[in-house]
């Protein structure tokens, strides 16, 4: 068998995540996001799945990607049947995720080149 390791290229790179931090390349967020092979959306206003709606998915839906990852929490959950039209309507795949499974499948997606965006959504932090 052959194996092959695949390091980051040119794009971000998922290095860590905990359920409230995760670090891109050499970067620690702490606030939802929106990332692709050459795009960081910091601070998307979501910080939870319900809050998901055609005003929020937008920013994900308007760079064509074929498909979106949603990582969100510790276990398994699915955001409204609404939005899940949207991405059926616009022939987007829609897969969700816990946050670490969300991260390595980013990671794998970028290292095949697939045209595809991550939201991950981290809860918002006390000051």
């Amino acid at each position: 068998m052959q194996l092959t390791e695949h390091t980051p290229g040119d794009h971000y790179f998922i290095r860590s995540v905990t359920p409230d931090a995760v670090q891109i390349n050499d970067d620690t967020h702490h606030t939802s996001l929106i990332l692709g092979a050459h795009l960081l959306v910091p601070d998307w206003s979501v910080t939870s799945l319900s809050e998901l709606d055609e005003h929020t998915t937008a920013p994900l839906l308007e760079h064509s990607p074929e498909l979106v990852v949603l990582g969100v929490g510790t276990q398994q959950s699915f955001p409204p049947t609404e939005v899940m039209r949207l991405f059926l309507a616009q022939q987007v795949g829609l897969e969700c995720m816990t946050l670490d499974a969300a991260c390595r499948t980013f990671n794998v997606l970028m290292s095949e080149n697939r045209r595809a965006l991550l939201g991950l959504i981290l809860p918002t932090r006390d000051k």
